[in-house]
């Protein structure tokens, strides 16, 4: 058992929204709307499959419970997963894939940038790495919502739909717990909420380009980041995802 369950959980949540973002990009491998657009997208599940691991290997190096990342990625039941509930709703259209992904990457560009203080050297060395990829998939995931939003009447259309779908679960990314005040008095992270400043400016700005109006709504789904709810989607998703490990335990390449 770990010294400090709070830092177990703090790399759990952050290997595993990268990891469940991740695959949901992969799933677009193959069946983009345009070549580039599917190497893109694929690219940037490999970044965040590999900064998950990179997160996950700390979580179980400091649990102490003999397990490697590979363990806790395909090894756990949903209810062990801390990643937030947006990441985890199923892709649908490519306008909802990207308009996800631009959520995240909106907050997560300032949140790495503000690891690479902590007083954690494992945290602040994967922040840095992590940081410079994040920098281009939030330029990249603006810039496509721009061009959706205003498009064509229908590209606007299902922009404006997967807007009224992902916003309740927003909020998640930005509600602190008593993990992140723990971690916010030893020096490891800053508080999530403290993300939302420069999260609302990066969204608004977005947003006034890309034609979509911003909901004037507070309410937000909650349960992923602890573990107390997910929603039935992740448990479809990591059936796929970990068959192969748990139909052959122990298989090596």
């Amino acid at each position: 058992m770990s010294s400090d369950p709070h830092l177990v959980e703090f790399f759990l949540r952050q290997g595993d929204n990268a990891l469940v973002l991740g695959h949901r990009l992969s799933e677009w491998c193959g069946m983009g709307p345009a070549l580039e657009e599917d190497i893109a997208l694929t690219n940037t599940a490999l970044d965040l499959i590999g900064q998950s691991k990179l997160w996950l290997a700390h979580a179980a190096e400091i649990e102490g419970a003999d397990r490697s990342a590979d363990d806790l990625a395909f090894l756990r039941d949903a209810y062990d997963f801390r990643n937030v509930l947006l990441l985890e709703v199923p892709n649908a259209d490519y306008g909802r894939t990207m308009l996800r992904e631009f959520f995240f990457d909106a907050f997560q560009l300032p949140w790495l940038k503000a690891l690479t203080d902590s007083t954690d050297d494992r945290v602040a060395e994967v922040a840095a790495k992590s940081a410079k990829e994040a920098a281009y998939h939030l330029e990249r995931s603006a810039e496509t919502v721009i061009a959706l939003g205003d498009g064509t009447d229908e590209s606007h259309a299902k922009m404006m739909a997967a807007l009224d779908y992902l916003w309740p679960y927003v909020g998640e990314m930005m509600v602190d717990d008593d993990v992140d005040h723990a971690m916010a008095e030893a020096g490891v992270a800053p508080l999530p909420s403290a993300m939302r400043p420069a999260w609302d400016d990066t969204v608004n700005a977005t947003f006034r380009e890309a034609q979509l109006p911003r909901p004037d709504t507070k309410f937000a789904h909650a349960g992923g980041r602890n573990g107390f709810r997910h929603t039935e989607h992740l448990g479809h998703m990591l059936a796929q995802m970990q068959v192969l490990q748990r139909s052959h335990p122990g298989a090596t390449w």
